[in-house]
């Protein structure tokens, strides 16, 4: 079991009783925002620890907003080292890291964090997402994995299934000009608003990333986004080839297509629900990311977390897409399969 190395570059003092009223400066600090929120979500965000697995343009813009609002930890994981091709999208890297090779992406982004909100935690988490145990995990209250193997998010979320408390699980991907966020809050309970009423207790039970994943597709409706289906295909031809999200070429595109045909067959699919030009750009994306969409999904993300802490608001149950093509945010509820259709 591996052993992970917490650095904690600034602390500002240990957890506060879930009674404790928010400082004078926090109250100065935040006021907008508590005008719109309120004191009590504003507390719950205080004491929220957050972990970011995967530090790219996407979740760095999901740190700020959510450093902004004044969460009470957040950590960074991700050991790569920075180099170049980082610079295009992760706006808070220096551009004079990636010439000394020394600083890992959670390292680089950082210092420049701590710069957006002085009270809020930072540090950076040093080990591999893949080996995480459940101790760690314990830490957070929510965690958002990025740029990872479906192996390692598979992974992940059901460590966070696992455990005694309540841990909201996301992953988030950004393929050039498209986007998929899942969210998995098990079971959540929230105040949803209701036009000239009081606010009414709301219950959703959500399905795992496996169960979300696992569904056949002939039992989703007809409408059903196609860049569900296309990023199933990509994930399931990368965890056959054994690489890492992000290696794949135009090269791979006949494979591709085989795995296509393959997975349609098998789930009783029209090629056609997954355009070949949408393959295309998702394999000539590769790890590039475009910044007014890692923007988009950053801000969408940042949002949907914030809801889940304050127990406030409608989430996003449990996919949400976005294709710069078209402009279109797209929500898909994708529900656990029960046992007996696998049978």
């Amino acid at each position: 079991r591996i052993r992970l190395r917490i650095r904690v570059f600034r602390a500002m003092g240990g957890d506060r009783g879930t009674e404790e009223e928010l400082t004078a400066q926090e109250t100065a600090l935040y006021d907008r925002q508590i005008r719109v929120w309120g004191v009590d979500a504003q507390k719950r965000l205080s004491k929220a620890h957050v972990l970011v697995c995967g530090v790219n343009g996407t979740t760095i813009e999901f740190c700020k907003n959510i450093v902004l609002a004044g969460v009470g930890s957040l950590s960074l994981m991700d050991d790569h080292i920075v180099t170049e091709d980082d610079l295009s999208a992760n706006f808070l890297i220096p551009h004079d890291v990636c010439m000394h090779g020394v600083s890992s992406r959670a390292e680089a982004c950082c210092e420049s964090l701590k710069d957006f909100n002085p009270m809020v935690r930072v540090a950076v988490a040093i080990g591999d997402p893949s080996l995480i145990d459940e101790g760690f995990v314990d830490r957070f209250d929510i965690i958002v994995v990025s740029c990872a193997s479906l192996k390692t998010k598979l992974f992940i979320n059901d460590n966070c299934r696992k455990r005694s408390k309540h841990i909201a699980f996301y992953s988030v991907e950004c393929k050039d000009s498209c986007g998929e966020i899942f969210v998995d809050l098990q079971n959540h309970s929230y105040l949803q608003k209701k036009p000239g009423g009081e606010p009414e207790q709301q219950e959703l039970t959500y399905a795992s990333l496996q169960e979300a994943i696992s569904v056949p597709w002939k039992n989703l409706p007809k409408k059903t986004t196609k860049l569900y289906y296309a990023m199933r295909v990509l994930e399931s031809y990368e965890l056959s080839e054994g690489r890492e999200p992000g290696e794949t070429t135009l090269s791979d595109l006949p494979a591709v297509l085989a795995q296509r045909k393959d997975m349609c067959d098998r789930m009783s699919l029209s090629e056609s629900q997954i355009p070949t030009a949408l393959l295309e750009r998702l394999l000539a994306a590769g790890k590039k990311e475009h910044p007014p969409v890692c923007a988009i999904l950053g801000g969408i993300l940042g949002q949907e977390v914030i809801k889940s802490i304050s127990c406030k608001g409608d989430p996003i149950k449990n996919f949400f897409y976005y294709d710069a093509a078209d402009g279109k945010g797209i929500m898909e509820d994708i529900p656990p399969t029960p046992v007996e259709q696998f049978a």
